[in-house]
């Protein structure tokens, strides 16, 4: 039987670079909400890629993340609308625990982090992928958000936030590029959300452009 016809659930997975409010707009949608960060390897793991020239660990490379993991969490979500999922401290780079995530019968959750475009095809093969969003925005905006957020919650040192910080600035329009050419659609949050409703309420999914054009490129004023 094809996976279109035993799925119970569809999802959508939102992208986009860290800091771009993924988890906030999640939780907006009023939907169940699997956290795909959750689903990094830990700090430990010798397969970890290093950032070039750095001794850094580079957390935005999808190599430091366990896509054959998060895709199977998906699938038995799509499937049963439950599973078990880790529980990731970011401070120490490690699984602390496991839960149980039960979506308690609906027809649709969101699957956020910042390389869910990783599996867009892999979901979209499965039949189980309602739509696929990146959010995009102002790189400057992303940087403050993205520190704010990491120094109150004591992610990692200072050192290494700015660091990351000032590389993520620079790359969020290839981070974009990158996502969107993977397929998910690039929006702001009023989009994504009208989308999400859409999808919610067992709507056509708002067609996607082919070629849709970059963003415009701004002065340059400008997980994990």
């Amino acid at each position: 039987m094809s996976p279109q016809r035993t799925a119970s659930a569809r999802v959508v997975l939102l992208a986009g670079p860290s800091g771009s409010g993924k988890s906030s707009l999640a939780a907006r949608a009023g939907l169940p909400v699997l956290r795909l960060d959750d689903f990094y390897k830990e700090g430990d793991d010798p397969t970890l890629p290093l950032v070039s020239g750095s001794a850094d660990i580079d957390w935005d490379s999808a190599l430091s993340w366990d896509a054959d993991a998060a895709v199977a969490a998906i699938q038995e979500l799509c499937r049963t609308g439950r599973t078990t999922v880790p529980v990731y401290s970011i401070a120490t780079s490690s699984r602390v625990d496991t839960e149980e995530l039960d979506i308690d019968g609906a027809g649709l959750f969101v699957a956020e982090g910042i390389f869910a475009a990783d599996v867009v095809a892999r979901c979209r093969e499965l039949g189980v992928l309602a739509d696929a969003l990146c959010l995009r925005g102002r790189p400057s905006t992303t940087f403050r958000r993205r520190l704010l957020r990491d120094l109150r919650e004591g992610r990692k040192s200072v050192a290494f936030l700015l660091r990351r910080g000032w590389r993520l600035m620079r790359a969020e329009r290839g981070i974009v590029a990158r996502q969107t050419a993977l397929g998910a659609y690039p929006c702001a949050k009023a989009e994504a959300l009208t989308r999400i409703a859409g999808a919610a309420a067992g709507g056509v999914r708002p067609r996607t452009p082919r070629n849709h054009p970059p963003t415009p490129a701004r002065p340059a004023n400008t997980t994990h």
